[in-house]
């Protein structure tokens, strides 16, 4: 494990970024370059922006002044995929799970039969097992976590971000979404932004955490995990584990103490 200062193979490239809300100067001159498909964890102090530098990112919230590129290219010129923390709210009530798949791909110039073979590709990579023809509201928060996840990957998004993809699962389900996540990124090593406020899913999915300092916020440290995929339960009780959640816990800590 160490923390990295330069970053080969740069994905997305952040250039003195500012963000106020009122008179809150929330990012102030803040830099950072985030490498080619990895499992970026982000975690820090409650107020420190978390949500709002990914929304920030992927266009759901605009900034002050900076620029933020992917692989040299605008937002505009580039496909992304978004989970939001509320999955009751992402998911679209008034269609079927499988219409809710089928939604994205009618942005997509593609015929009826390249929209079929990408869902199909999506749902057995997924395993599903419950009905797709189901409402919303007939599945459990985790199938309709899996729906809102699927949905986002299914139009090959060059950058995919989370929201705290598990704040409103339980820990079995947690358990299951970490492992289908893992899957998926195995598959297609899509660059990925995770926010997290549970330190643990944090290191266990990343490939690098990210941790951030109090406001005007800056980053305290960007720590390497190589531990190697698929990771599993074992991983927690491993050494590597443990020192990199150590590290993530001391540097969050001594922001939150402001030491």
């Amino acid at each position: 494990m160490q923390t990295s200062s330069v970053i080969d193979n740069t994905h997305i490239t952040i250039r003195s970024l500012s963000k106020k809300f009122g008179d809150v100067q929330l990012f102030n001159d803040f830099n950072l370059d985030i490498p080619k498909g990895k499992i970026i964890s982000i975690f820090g102090p409650n107020g420190c922006g978390k949500s709002t530098l990914i929304n920030m990112m992927s266009g759901i919230q605009d900034f002050n002044s900076g620029e933020i590129l992917f692989g040299g290219k605008t937002l505009q010129n580039t496909r992304i995929g978004y989970v939001f923390q509320n999955y009751r709210e992402a998911v679209f009530p008034w269609l079927t799970a499988l219409e809710n798949l089928y939604y994205p791909l009618k942005f997509l110039k593609l015929t009826q039969a390249e929209k079929k073979s990408k869902v199909e590709k999506i749902i057995s990579s997924f395993d599903i097992k419950f009905d797709l023809n189901s409402y919303p509201y007939q599945l459990s928060g985790g199938q309709q976590q899996s729906i809102s996840i699927m949905r986002a990957l299914i139009v090959d998004p060059e950058v995919l971000f989370l929201d705290e993809p598990f704040s409103a699962l339980d820990y079995e389900m947690t358990l299951f979404m970490r492992e289908q996540l893992q899957k998926i990124f195995i598959e297609r090593q899509t660059t990925t932004l995770l926010v997290s406020h549970d330190l643990e899913d944090a290191v266990y999915l990343a490939d690098k955490v990210l941790l951030l300092t109090r406001k005007p916020t800056q980053v305290a440290a960007f720590l390497d995990y190589f531990a190697p995929r698929p990771r599993t339960v074992d991983v927690l009780s491993s050494e590597e584990f443990m020192k990199v959640k150590t590290q993530s816990l001391n540097i969050f800590l001594a922001q939150v103490n402001n030491v």
